[in-house]
């Protein structure tokens, strides 16, 4: 075992220094601030812990502090749910029963009435992940909306991935890089679970190699746990929309995440991921294509032949 526990002690250090003192609810002090954030001492205060018992947490020393105090360190840091969630397990607090959990076998197969449950879906668009962000199953309308995953090599059917090192998926969001920001800071929740995970390992080092926002986002350190949202897309075929997603966690696999995504009724975005629905078991009106670009549901799709 390492001396120290780097990882809990770059995520205290990057956590103090996202608080802003003003709103901490700390006594009034007229010294100067030369790093921002909260200083030690004042994470103490607010802990209810010593200086130096919170200076040696920061320096990642093995030491392990009660629940109590690990929440009141999630208090004093301002951390939402995943933040605390990620800070427990960091210091390995996470209940033995629920971290066997989390050591499935080596390769994940999904049962097949989960894939039936995915196609029945037809209408929406409807993806599974798995451990790292792995792309497990994807109906015929998440192929069409975002990328026909399951033509790709399987090593490359993971969304960061996707997400980093494919350009079409740069293109395809307007929001790409909020997507992508929320795409690093799930794997580093991740990590936190099962730090010891070698594929899970191999791939944050291919991303940081790969890719400099990756890797200056991974640096960040923060958190995140996907459990509904929104994206914004530029469609090669249907133009702008925006769909909504959900997220379910299927009860006996935690590793296992369904993501649904919908459309309000009646809106452009749903007319536009109708017409996507139509043309993936038709195919486009002659005339169109991928490289070329729509209108936008607003305006109605192109006619073929009709001028531009």
């Amino acid at each position: 075992m390492a001396e120290t526990n780097r990882e809990l002690a770059d995520f205290l250090r990057r956590a103090r220094a996202q608080v802003d003192p003003s709103r901490a609810g700390l006594p009034p002090d007229s010294r100067v601030r030369r790093v921002p954030g909260l200083r030690r001492e004042e994470v103490a205060l607010l802990a209810g812990v010593s200086t130096d018992y919170y200076t040696r947490l920061e320096q990642g020393r093995r030491i392990t502090p009660s629940p109590a105090v690990v929440e009141a360190l999630g208090r004093a840091l301002d951390l939402d749910e995943a933040g605390r969630a990620h800070l427990q397990d960091l210091f390995g607090l996470t209940a033995p029963s629920a971290r066997a959990s989390r050591r499935p076998p080596a390769v994940q197969r999904l049962r097949p009435g989960l894939h039936q449950l995915i196609d029945a879906l037809d209408g929406e668009p409807a993806l599974v992940l798995g451990r790292r962000t792995d792309i497990l199953a994807a109906n015929r309308m998440a192929r069409a909306l975002f990328a026909d995953f399951e033509r790709k090599p399987r090593p490359e059917r993971n969304y960061a991935r996707w997400m980093f090192l494919d350009e079409a998926a740069r293109d395809l969001f307007t929001d790409w890089e909020d997507q992508a920001r929320t795409a690093v800071e799930s794997l580093r929740l991740e990590v936190g679970r099962d730090p010891h995970d070698r594929a899970t390992t191999e791939l944050i080092a291919e991303l940081r190699e790969r890719s400099a926002d990756f890797d200056r986002w991974w640096e960040q350190h923060r958190v995140h746990q996907r459990t509904h949202g929104s994206k914004r897309l530029r469609h090669p075929l249907v133009g702008d929309l925006t769909v909504a997603y959900e997220t379910l966690t299927l009860p006996g696999d935690p590793d296992t995440t369904l993501f649904v995504y919908t459309c309000e009724e009646g809106s452009p975005s749903k007319r536009a991921l109708d017409l996507l629905a139509g043309w993936t078991l038709t195919g486009p009106p002659a005339g169109t294509g991928t490289q070329e670009q729509h209108r936008g549901p607003s305006d109605g799709p192109a006619r073929p032949g009709a001028p531009r």
